[in-house]
Parts: structure tokens; C-alpha cells; sequence
């Protein structure tokens, strides 16, 4: 029986644990965990995930700033205000919440948080600790580290012996997933678009992600039986069958097919995706205990 993935209820557990965290940090030290979330301009799509973010915030029991800027804001003015979050001894996340205005150069805003306050996991320091296995010091990217906490539900911490396949180069996801995996003792491929026999180095795959962002790439002949398919694509594609001009959601994996295969996997949507949000709450606390001199939960 393969065992569908239910990303809503592992997030509700990762939330679960933010917030008994949370408490025990305010009671223990007095410091309540904040997180500062930047919006620039009035995109629907950032504004509808932002206010989910932000309320995702107050239920943690965090401390939950908002700043929303104008579309004509500088990128000095908008400079400004993150070196302002990183002076804010209460804060302890800062998000940016991207893509930025066009007239907006997003590279420098990033890097320019500190890494100990970067809950996004996208500053150079950040991804250069995943790359070089040290967890305990940095802030892993929320949707990599999302995927990570099914693979050890799945797989348990160690996971020696297993051969992983990570679909996707991307500095977002790819390679810190990769980094990831090997970090727990998976033997890990990173394959992607110029790979020679891409199915045949899936069929390897104890451990199978996909993140390219190609409808429904990976098929039930790239699976090897038995194995668990993590599948981060987000892809909208015309559905006929549900009337004139409708769209539905898929993934990167043929879904349908190769959970015939596979012992576990997660769908799209309702897999990774909840996680992400999850995870951007599990930094912001891993932040404010670390900033307190306490252990922070494992997730």
C-alpha cells in the first residue's frame, strides 16, 4: 500500500511544536520570538501570502510586524528599513517577500539581512553552512528543509545506504536539497535538464525529488518500486475536463501512475506546500532561541 503524504497535518504538527517552543521560550527567558515581514508594492498573489505568514505569526504566539511599502519605495528607503529590523533587538526573523518591484534589485536587500535573522535560509552565509553541513549554525531555506522533515519521518535521521536523486540545480531548492540529503548520509545524484538518461538515473533512486518545474516530467517508468517520491513542483495546467478554460494544479510527477510504485509520496498540491510556511515559523523560533543562548527544537 503506498502511503500518501498529508502535508497539511505534518505542518499542523511542525506548528504544533513552534508554538509549545515559543512558550516555553517566553517563560524561561522573557523573550517572545519575532519575525519582521517586508511587502513592497500591491502584487494579490504576495499580499495574499503575506497576510497568511503573518498570521501564521500571531497563532505561533510570536511577536508579528508588518511593514507594507509603497510600489515607488527606493531601494534605499527600502535598505533602510532592513537595517533598522537588524538593529531591533525583538526581532528576531526578517522575511522579504519576493519578487520585488521590477525597479528593485532583490540580490543586495537579501544579503543585506543578517544571517542569524535570515528565516528565508537565502543568504550566502546560509547556504554556504548547508553546503558545508553545518546545520546547527545556520538557517536551512523553508521548502528543502520542509521536504527534509517527511524524508525523516519516512526514513528516520540516518540515511546511510539510501541513494537519493534530487531532480533540480536551483540555489532556492536543488542544491540545498542535495546538501540535505548528504548531510544525512544519503549518497546523493543532483541530476537536471542536460543529465543523459535522466530515467534511468531515477530508477536508482531510493529516494526520488523533483523539482524542475515541468508538468508532470517524472513518469511511472523513473520510479524505482518501493521508493518515496517527493515531488516540489507547482504547476498549473489547463482542465477541460472541469469546463471552459479551467486550470488545475500538478505537480512535477505523474502522480497517478507512479503512487502505484511508490511506498510513499506526496501530491500537489497539499504535499510540500503547506510545509514552506511551516518552516519559515520553525526558523524564526530555532532564531530566537539560539539568540537567547537555549536549545532550539528539532523539527
Amino acid at each position: 500500500m503506498t502511503t500518501v503524504i498529508d502535508g497539511k497535518a505534518v505542518a499542523a504538527s511542525v506548528i504544533e511544536t513552534v508554538k509549545s517552543a515559543t512558550k516555553a521560550l517566553e517563560a524561561e527567558t522573557g523573550v517572545r520570538a519575532g519575525l519582521a515581514v517586508v511587502i513592497v508594492g500591491d502584487d494579490p498573489a504576495s499580499h495574499t501570502y503575506v497576510s497568511a505568514k503573518s498570521k501564521m505569526a500571531k497563532e505561533c504566539g510570536f511577536l508579528s510586524v508588518q511593514h507594507t511599502l509603497p510600489q515607488e519605495t527606493s531601494q534605499e528607503e527600502l535598505a533602510a528599513l532592513i537595517a533598522e529590523l537588524n538593529a531591533d533587538t525583538s526581532i528576531h526573523g526578517i522575511l522579504v517577500q519576493l519578487p520585488l518591484p521590477k525597479h528593485l534589485r532583490s540580490e543586495p536587500i537579501i544579503q543585506s539581512i543578517l544571517p542569524e535573522k535570515d528565516v528565508d535560509g537565502l543568504h550566502v552565509v546560509n547556504a554556504g553552512k548547508v553546503a558545508t553541513g553545518d546545520l546547527d549554525g545556520g538557517l536551512v531555506s523553508c521548502t528543502p528543509a520542509g521536504a527534509m522533515v517527511f524524508v525523516r519521518r519516512t526514513h528516520g535521521e540516518d540515511l546511510s545506504g539510501l541513494n537519493a536523486v534530487v531532480i533540480g540545480r536551483s540555489n532556492l531548492f536543488g542544491k540545498p536539497m542535495s546538501a540535505l540529503l548528504l548531510a544525512a548520509n544519503a549518497t546523493v545524484t543532483t541530476a537536471h535538464s542536460r543529465t543523459k538518461d535522466l530515467p534511468a538515473v531515477c530508477r536508482n533512486a531510493d529516494i526520488l525529488v523533483a523539482a524542475v518545474g515541468r508538468p508532470e516530467m517524472v513518469k511511472a517508468d523513473w520510479v524505482k518500486p518501493g521508493a518515496t517520491v517527493i515531488d516540489v513542483g507547482i504547476n498549473r495546467v489547463p482542465a477541460p475536463e472541469r469546463g471552459d478554460g479551467k486550470t488545475k494544479l500538478v505537480g512535477d510527477v505523474a502522480f497517478e501512475e507512479c503512487a502505484k510504485l511508490a511506498s510513499v509520496i506526496t501530491p500537489v498540491p497539499g504535499g510540500v506546500g503547506p510545509m514552506t510556511i511551516a518552516m519559515l515559523m520553525a526558523n524564526t523560533i530555532i532564531a530566537a532561541c539560539r539568540k537567547a543562548g537555549r536549545k532550539p527544537p528539532k523539527f
